[in-house]
């Protein structure tokens, strides 16, 4: 297990789960047997689906996948029915609180909840099913969770044939003493990878300033200078979520009209649902907003492969900005800008500080910044991650049945409490926003603003096009 990998273990406690998740809802009246078997005969697949994590003794290491002798399926699946009308209000209620709960730490750490009883829900087949899933962070980043789509869905209605899999015979789980012995090696071994990461930085920090003083510019948004906010404060343990869902050929138009990409446009809306937020209850910050985006280091050759992968930069959202054009031209500037520090800088460095740190020191001082609440007592890292998660242009069948849409799901922190992920399917660009109603308790209302701020966005660039002819 990776350094960064392992973060999202110590960082985990029982008001911030550390998962990442998904609802997808498929046409169709798929039953709960028929999804179960699908499912058994993709396991092998998806390996992590079968592997649990070992602590080592005394914290002295990060912990080991192996595969779990006591493997059963059933741990995993849950069957329910939304509440009548069985209207979307029912099945984000329901997701919300099934990502507010924590994964069993002594199984393999994944669940998929099973819904039926949709109703009610717009441009959705009265009698389709939903899947919620979960999967620990610690084993998928958003990239790989496009593995797992690709394992589990097909790229046509044509029905699978079902093949009943003799489970493979496992080991039994390592003893204490074979793990200290097989992190033994690696613990010796990490003091001396130091001098090289250095050297590396030393290079690194060196190529920044270069490139800072060539192109006569701040690199990016620098840590720790955000503004605070009402998300910017310790969380928890109940959860809200819900998306907006909006038309990808519209925010292609308003890219190709601007001259930026679609990511420029998405922060843009974003940042356009964010200042209207804060300023109705007068707490919009006179400086810009900042967000992590998390970008991909997955190599081509690394494409399938699970754990994480990723680096992360840093944009000023310009919600200083009451125009949207001039919003979005900032925002497209921000992100040049970001992306050329990124480029400037190893993208692996930070990963290769993550192996350095002790496994149970690390896990000691997140546990002490939460009963503190220290995220309450100082500057902002960053206000919010907004993550971007490319998906399939093409329709997916899970078992024969079309996927209608899909939306995503990242966890929150102490001092981060609203997260964003975009996912792209076909012609549907979803924003589902997540955060804890301790620090945003009208999430319900900031996701209507995203819909709204694509729309005066999408207005305000047509309103200029009519001037200029």
């Amino acid at each position: 297990m990776s350094g960064l990998d392992s973060a999202f273990l110590y960082l985990e406690q029982p008001h911030m789960p550390m998962h990442v998740g998904s609802l997808c809802i498929l046409d169709g009246s798929l039953g709960f047997e028929r999804f179960r078997e699908h499912l058994i005969s993709r396991l092998d697949r998806i390996r992590t689906f079968q592997q649990r994590l070992v602590e080592v003794p005394f914290s002295m290491d990060r912990p080991f996948w192996v595969d779990d002798p006591d493997f059963n399926i059933d741990d995993h699946l849950h069957h329910t029915a939304l509440p009548k009308p069985g209207g979307w209000k029912q099945l984000r209620r329901l997701c919300s609180r099934v990502f507010a709960q924590q994964l069993d730490r002594n199984k393999p750490l994944w669940e998929f909840v099973f819904v039926e009883g949709l109703e009610a829900i717009p441009q959705v087949p009265t009698g389709s099913v939903a899947i919620i899933s979960k999967i620990h962070h610690a084993a998928i980043d958003g990239m790989s969770g496009n593995t797992v789509m690709s394992a589990l869905f097909d790229a046509t209605a044509e029905t699978s044939t079902y093949e009943s899999k003799e489970p493979k015979p496992t080991e039994p789980l390592p003893s204490a003493l074979e793990l200290i012995a097989h992190s033994a090696t690696d613990f010796i071994r990490r003091p001396f990878k130091l001098p090289g990461i250095l050297f590396e930085t030393a290079q690194a920090t060196i190529k920044s300033g270069t490139f800072s003083r060539v192109v006569r510019r701040d690199l990016s948004a620098i840590p720790f200078t955000a503004p605070a906010t009402p998300f910017n404060a310790a969380i928890s343990r109940s959860r809200n979520w819900n998306t907006a869902v909006l038309d990808m050929k519209r925010i292609k138009a308003i890219k190709n009209r601007a001259g930026c990409t679609v990511n420029d446009v998405v922060l843009t809306i974003c940042a356009g649902a964010l200042r209207r937020y804060l300023s109705e209850i007068n707490k919009l910050p006179d400086s810009p907003l900042v967000a992590m985006v998390p970008i991909s280091t997955r190599s081509t050759d690394k494409k399938d492969s699970l754990g994480n992968q990723v680096n992360a930069t840093l944009v000023q959202l310009a919600t200083d900005i009451e125009n949207p054009i001039e919003r979005l031209n900032q925002v497209h500037q921000n992100m040049l800008r970001s992306k050329s520090s990124h480029q400037a800088v190893d993208a692996n460095l930070i990963m290769q500080y993550g192996e350095l740190v002790p496994y149970g020191l690390a896990g000691q001082a997140a546990r002490v910044y939460t009963r503190t609440e220290l995220a309450n007592r100082h500057r902002p890292l960053f206000n919010c991650i907004i993550t971007n998660v490319p998906g399939p242009r093409i329709p997916l069948y899970l078992a024969g049945h079309k996927m209608i849409a899909s939306m995503g799901m990242a966890p929150i922190v102490d001092g981060i409490g609203l997260t964003m992920v975009v996912f792209s399917y076909q012609d549907m660009l979803t924003i589902s926003p997540l955060s804890s109603p301790k620090v945003m308790p009208d999430l319900d209302r900031f996701t209507r603003y995203i819909w709204e701020s694509a729309n005066e966005l999408e207005a305000a660039i047509n309103a200029l096009e009519d001037e200029s002819t």
